[in-house]
C-alpha cells in the first residue's frame, strides 16, 4: 500500500507544546496555544504539525510517561480543546499528528498498578515481567524490581519509571518470555490499536511513533517487530483514509517494509546522518565534522552514501525525513551564524525528502547551554526553551506578562524573535519563508521528483544538484568562493541566490561565495 498523496508537499512543523504558547497564563504552553498561533504556522507556509506528548502523565519524562493514552493532559487543555486545535487546523489546510508511544507508559498507569498484583489477574501479561524479582539486566534489556509486592521484575525501555509494554519476543529462550504472538503480546496490540482509534476517530492525521523499532524483546533481525506494524498499518491504512505513520526508527529500509509511510533519518540510528547537520559540542556527539560546517571540515559523500541507499531500499514506497532537529538533540544554530543557517536551509527544503522544522529553529533559535534539568530533560533541556515571539523579558511565550515561563529564556540580549524577523527582508525566517513557498509550488520540489547530483559528492565544496526537470541548486557551507561548470543545461536564471554570480560561456558557471547558496530555474 502507497503512502498519502499529500505527503509529496508535506512541510512539518514539531511543536513541543509546554514551550510554544501559553494562552492561560500559567507558565506552561497549551492546546489553545497553539491553536492561537495557527495563523502564524499558516503564513509561513507549514501545512502539517507533530504535537510531542499531550495526555495525562507526571511528566517525569516530559509527557513521554504516558498514564492515560486517550486524555489530554490537564496542563494542556481538555479533549474539547485538541477538538478544536483539530478543527480549527484542518480549516488552514493544515494536518495533525499526534505522538504516539506504544512502547512502554508511566509506572503510575492504571495497567501496571494491576500487571504489578501478586495475583495472577488479566494484566498480568501487558508487561515484560521475570518470573523472580532479582534480576537485574538479562541481555540488552534493564530490570527494576522491589518497588511492587509482585514475584518478579519489570523491564524497562529508557527511564526507571517507564516499564516496558509486552509485545513478546522474537525468538524466547527464557521461562518468562513470550513470543510475540502469543495471548499476552496480542492483547497489548489490541489495547494499542484501541488508542489509535480514538484519536483517529476524533479526526488527527496520524502519529509519529516513538521507539517505534523497539517493541518487540531479542529481535536482532526485527522480524518480529516488522510483523507487528505490519498489522497495525494495514489495519489504520485500511480502516482511516489518507492518515500517515511516521516513525522513530532511523533505519527507512526497514521501517518502511514495516509499514510506515515515514521515517526520520537521525543521529542516532542512521549510519552517516551525523554527517550532514550536528555541528560542534552537540549532543548526540558526532562521529565527524558535519557537511554543513564552515571551515570546510566535512564530507557530502559520507551522508550520501547513507541517504542513497535508503532511497533505494523504500524504492517509491515510503519517504525518508531529515529533520532540522527536535526536542531530543541540539539545534542547527548551535555553533552556526545566519548566513550558515541560510545554506543549510536552502538544501533542507530542496532535497528529495519530507522536512520537519523543529519549532523557532526557523528564527534560528539557540540551544540554551547549563540548564538545570526539567522533566527528564537533562542535557536535552537547553533545546525545549520557550518560543521567542518577541523581544520583551519573557518574549511573548504567555498571555501574562507577568507569569514565568515552566524553562528560562535564551538569556542573550541578540536572542532571536519573529517579532524581529518576520518583516526583515534579510531575516533567516523570511528564507525559510521564500523557501518553503518556492517548495510548494514547484512541481520539481515534491518529495519524490527526480535527484541528480551535478558534482562530486566528496567532499562537496560547492555541492550541486538537479530537481525534477527545471531546477538546479548549488550550495557552498564553505569559507572560500567556488566555482561550478555545467554543460548542456540551457538557460539559466536565479529563482533566489547569495553570493552567486552566473557566466553563460560553454555551459553554465557559477563563481559561488562563502556561505553562498543558488536556486536555478533551467529552460
Amino acid at each position: 500500500m502507497s503512502a498519502p498523496e499529500w505527503l509529496e508537499r508535506a512541510i512539518f512543523y514539531q511543536i513541543y507544546p509546554q514551550s510554544f504558547y501559553d494562552s492561560n497564563g500559567d507558565g506552561i504552553g497549551d492546546l489553545a496555544g497553539i491553536a492561537a498561533k495557527l495563523d502564524y504556522l499558516a503564513d509561513l507556509g507549514i501545512n502539517a504539525v507533530w504535537i510531542n506528548p499531550c495526555f495525562e502523565s507526571p511528566f517525569r519524562d516530559a509527557g513521554y510517561d504516558i498514564v492515560d493514552h486517550c486524555r489530554i493532559a490537564a496542563r494542556y487543555g481538555t479533549d474539547a480543546d485538541m477538538d478544536r486545535l483539530v478543527s480549527e487546523a484542518h480549516g488552514r489546510g493544515i494536518r495533525v499528528c499526534l505522538d504516539l508511544v506504544p512502547g512502554h507508559t508511566s509506572d503510575q498507569h492504571p495497567w501496571f498498578a494491576r500487571s504489578s498484583q501478586p495475583e495472577r489477574n488479566e494484566l498480568s501479561d501487558r508487561y515484560v515481567w521475570t518470573n523472580n524479582p532479582w534480576v537485574k539486566r538479562d541481555g540488552d534489556i534493564d530490570f527494576v524490581s522491589g518497588t511492587t509486592d509482585r514475584n518478579g521484575a519489570y523491564a524497562v525501555n529508557f527511564f526507571a519509571h517507564q516499564p516496558a509494554l509486552n509485545y513478546g519476543f522474537a525468538n524466547p529462550v527464557r521461562r518468562y518470555q513470550q513470543h510475540y504472538d502469543a495471548a499476552g503480546p496480542r492483547a497489548t496490540r489490541a489495547a494499542l490499536k484501541s488508542i489509535m482509534a480514538h484519536w483517529l476517530g476524533r479526526g488527527v492525521d496520524g502519529f509519529r511513533v516513538d521507539m517505534a523499532g523497539s517493541l518487540v524483546k531479542c529481535d536482532p533481525e526485527q522480524i518480529g517487530v516488522r510483523a507487528v506494524w505490519r498489522e497495525l498499518a494495514d489495519w489504520m491504512h485500511n480502516e482511516f483514509d489518507d492518515r500517515v505513520l511516521i516513525s522513530e526508527w532511523g533505519r527507512p529500509e526497514i521501517a518502511i517494509d514495516a509499514g510506515f509511510d515515514v521515517d526520520f533519518l537521525l543521529p542516532f540510528g542512521t549510519p552517516g546522518f551525523d554527517a550532514l547537520l550536528l555541528g560542534p559540542n552537540t549532543f548526540p556527539p558526532r562521529r565527524a565534522f558535519p557537511y554543513f560546517d564552515d571551515q570546510s571540515r566535512g564530507d557530502f559523500g559520507r551522508f550520501y552514501s547513507a541517504y542513497a541507499f535508503q532511497r533505494r531500499r523504500i524504492d517509491g514506497r515510503g519517504y525518508v525525513a531529515i529533520p532540522s532537529s527536535n526536542h531530543d538533540i541540539s539545534r542547527p544554530s548551535h555553533g552556526r551564524d545566519v548566513a550558515d543557517l541560510k545554506v543549510l536551509y536552502t538544501f533542507l527544503l530542496t532535497w528529495p525528502h519530507v522536512p520537519f522544522i523543529y519549532y523557532g529553529d526557523e528564527i534560528g533559535m539557540r540551544y540554551v547551554s547549563d540548564l538545570p534539568s526539567k522533566e527528564g530533560g537533562f542535557e536535552r533541556t537547553g533545546s525545549r526553551t520557550p518560543m521567542q515571539w518577541d523581544a520583551t523579558p519573557h518574549a511573548a511565550f504567555s498571555s501574562n506578562p507577568k507569569a514565568t515561563p515552566y524553562l528560562p529564556l535564551d538569556p542573550a540580549p541578540s536572542r532571536p524573535s519573529v517579532a524581529a524577523q518576520s518583516d526583515d527582508r534579510d531575516s533567516l525566517w523570511r528564507h525559510v519563508n521564500q523557501l518553503i513557498y518556492l517548495r510548494a509550488t514547484e512541481r520539481d520540489l515534491t518529495a519524490s521528483a527526480r535527484l541528480e547530483l551535478l558534482t562530486d559528492p566528496s567532499p562537496g565544496y560547492p555541492l550541486a544538484y538537479r530537481r525534477g526537470e527545471s531546477l538546479v541548486v548549488i550550495v557552498n557551507p564553505g569559507p572560500t568562493a567556488a566555482q561550478v561548470r555545467l554543460a548542456n543545461l540551457g538557460d539559466v536564471n536565479p529563482v533566489l541566490s547569495h553570493h552567486c554570480r552566473v557566466e553563460h560561456s560553454a555551459g553554465f558557471r557559477v563563481r559561488v561565495g562563502p556561505s553562498g547558496y543558488g536556486v536555478f530555474s533551467v529552460t
